[in-house]
């Protein structure tokens, strides 16, 4: 079943629209209380979650709370704070040399661009976008593992990439909306769309989504996907 771009874009208002009703709160569960604490939370929770993180950053950011303590730390006891949150070496390597590039580049102060955040070490698109959203107020549409998954079954992107399909809701809101709504698909992944076995009788969108790729437990086949 096709459908045109405008209604993809009015489907994606409906959708924004609900999500604005059932979580009207749309931040990230990560604790900070700076921009770099922000940065640097973020780039702690990948393969870990927030209630973890939130664990270790307060003794961490309490020894260590900005980018000059961080980089001159021995890597040793960063690595001691964190270990909890998995992958500690490779995200202390991550955590200080993100701390020195900020000090050599930007004096000490996070950057506030997207095309200069992305630069950073550890660093990606997700992690700048949820900086632009939550520290500058500006436009970030976060894709993780959560947008990636609910985009694709609502229809919204046909793409796998998580660029292209930062591009495709892009276009299908205005930018306003962008951080609240790649936020509050964040939750609605975590609470009730999801990977195996998605709530799609108690969902709210059930509406507006095709349930693309999801699988039919009485037939045990896949919905066909939305041109």
């Amino acid at each position: 079943m096709r459908e045109s771009a405008a209604t993809r874009a009015a489907r994606a208002g409906a959708i924004a629209a609900t999500l604005g009703e059932v979580y009207p709160v749309a931040r990230i569960s990560l604790d900070f209380a700076t921009p770099w604490q922000c940065l640097a939370a973020t780039i702690l929770s990948a393969q870990c979650t927030d209630a973890r993180v939130n664990l270790v950053t307060p003794a961490l950011f309490r020894e260590l709370p900005d980018p000059a303590a961080m980089a001159a730390a021995p890597a040793v006891r960063v690595e001691k704070l964190i270990a909890t949150t998995g992958f500690f070496r490779q995200k202390t390597r991550s955590l200080q040399m993100a701390a020195r590039q900020i000090l050599d580049r930007f004096g000490g102060e996070i950057p506030a661009r997207l095309d200069e955040l992305v630069t950073l070490t550890g660093v990606g698109r997700k992690t700048a976008n949820v900086i632009l959203g939550h520290v500058f107020g500006q436009p970030g549409m976060v894709v993780d593992t959560h947008v990636r998954r609910l985009a694709r079954r609502l229809g919204l992107t046909r793409s796998t990439d998580p660029e292209r399909i930062e591009i495709d809701l892009q276009k299908l809101l205005p930018p306003a909306a962008w951080t609240g709504f790649s936020m509050r698909l964040i939750l609605h992944g975590r609470r009730v769309c999801d990977a195996r076995r998605p709530r799609c009788g108690v969902c709210a969108l059930s509406s507006e989504c095709p349930r693309v790729g999801v699988v039919d437990r009485s037939s045990a086949q896949p919905t066909a996907p939305v041109s």
